[in-house]
């Protein structure tokens, strides 16, 4: 690893950089851009050591923070927003010097004297804007902010709203391990991203759904800045014929409705053949009772929805098929119960939009042409997981469907993986991140060519 581990005590005092009005706040992260010293090596691996030692030292803090916005448990809290990030920051100090290391390209002697040189190099962007999203709130802002500052840049910081108690916990933690002339965090809802829109910035990422992402893409497109969209979609499960349905169901349900379902790469829909559908769906109902007892309320393990406005869109969509198992809801504790529909239509409700909850539906499919052509008459989705031991299955689903990822037993499990690019495609998202990718996207891969004046 590169740089050593500081303790909050080292770090500066906060700055208050949110009562900054937007556009001073994006002079003032300029003017430390400009000024050179987010460049350094030493400097980058500084700032994510304190970053690690935030993670660590508030453990904690972070999962009664998750706990009140989203009812985590204490070990899916560290698990995804402690320890996924602090993985990132490790295998990001250990490799950062390899991946900022320039590149030469091979150059033809034709034209060109001898001694001449060429090559790649990367240079940080300048002042970064990461949005993030309520469903994973310290994630999905830490994982690209520490991306950001690998890359050399400054960043503006903004938490979910609807994620208050965690959003005010990083507002708070943020400034008061990270070098506030570079790193700044702006807590509030539309209108406070709105006016951070408007600003300049040298690249927006940008994690939520589509709808905002238009936004976020028009307001770029007036300073002409380059935009990461990590966006969502229905993601298919395909089952096939061969496989194990005993495992195959204890996967798709760890992976569907952990964090209640609240996931943008979980399971959205599975596909499967009428007689594999009647095995899975006995399967899946004792996979959920395996993970979370016979009454899944009172598991201290399953989460609940994030507000009312989203547990209502959810209950709404109870009815768009059989339920197999599940079903239970009540508003006031923002519970939905782990929930599996079968006999479900390609028109029905449940199908029709992203479902971001904890209700799975089953559509029956005749074979693998009707799975693929069903895929493909839809919007390309952040992930495709396929449940199969047939080779050729396997090269027909990667070769003719398209998707952000692809996942072979095992849904999720790519995120883990930190040098594989994580990104959608269509409206699914654009750009990637992760490991050497997040230092590609936060960087310029600039040209260079040395041709000697003797």
């Amino acid at each position: 690893m590169t740089g050593s581990p500081v303790t909050s005590a080292e770090a500066p005092a906060a700055a208050a950089g949110a009562a900054e009005a937007p556009a001073d706040l994006v002079a003032r992260l300029r003017a430390t851009f400009r000024g050179g010293r987010t460049r350094s090596l030493d400097w980058r691996a500084q700032q994510l050591w304190k970053l690690r030692t935030l993670l660590t030292e508030h453990r904690a803090d972070l999962a009664a923070a998750l706990h009140a916005d989203l009812g985590k448990s204490e070990a899916e809290a560290s698990g995804a927003e402690v320890d996924f990030p602090i993985r990132e920051i490790d295998h990001t100090l250990e490799h950062l010097e390899e991946w900022l290391r320039p590149r030469p390209v091979a150059l033809s002697a034709e034209g060109f004297p001898a001694g001449s040189t060429a090559g790649t190099r990367y240079d940080p962007l300048g002042v970064v804007l990461v949005i993030a999203p309520w469903n994973y709130p310290a994630q999905l802002l830490l994982v690209p902010l520490a991306g950001a500052l690998a890359a050399g840049n400054t960043v503006v910081a903004k938490p979910s709203e609807l994620a208050p108690a965690t959003s005010a916990l990083l507002a708070r933690l943020l400034p008061e391990y990270l070098d506030n002339d570079a790193v700044a965090v702006v807590e509030g809802g539309v209108p406070e991203t709105t006016a951070l829109l408007a600003q300049r910035f040298d690249h927006i990422f940008y994690t939520g759904n589509g709808t905002v992402g238009r936004i976020v893409m028009r307001a770029a497109a007036e300073h002409l800045t380059p935009v990461t969209l990590e966006l969502g979609g229905k993601s298919p499960a395909f089952v096939d014929r061969d496989a194990d349905v005993t495992r195959t169901a204890q996967r798709l349900a760890r992976a569907k409705f952990q964090n209640a379902g609240q996931t943008c790469v979980a399971p959205d829909y599975v596909l499967t053949d009428p007689e594999t559908s009647k095995a899975l769906q006995i399967a899946l109902a004792e996979a959920i009772e395996e993970l979370y007892g016979p009454d899944p309320a009172a598991s201290p393990a399953y989460g609940r929805i994030v507000n009312h406005r989203h547990f209502d869109r959810l209950t709404a969509l109870l009815d768009s098929g059989r339920t197999v198992t599940g079903g239970a809801h009540d508003r006031a504790q923002k519970y939905i119960a782990p929930t599996v529909l079968a006999d479900v239509g390609a028109r029905s409700p449940v199908m029709q939009e992203e479902i971001f909850g904890p209700v799975l539906p089953i559509v029956e499919v005749a074979d693998l042409d009707e799975a693929i052509a069903f895929i493909n008459d839809r919007d390309k989705p952040l992930a495709l997981y396929g449940f199969t031991e047939n080779e050729a299955t396997r090269r027909r689903l990667a070769t003719e469907t398209s998707s952000g990822g692809l996942g072979f037993g095992m849904p999720m499990a790519h995120l883990r993986v930190p040098d594989l690019p994580f990104g959608g495609v269509g409206e699914s998202g654009m750009g990637a991140y992760h490991g050497p990718h997040s230092i590609a996207t936060f960087s310029h891969r600039k040209a260079m060519l040395d041709v000697p004046l003797t």
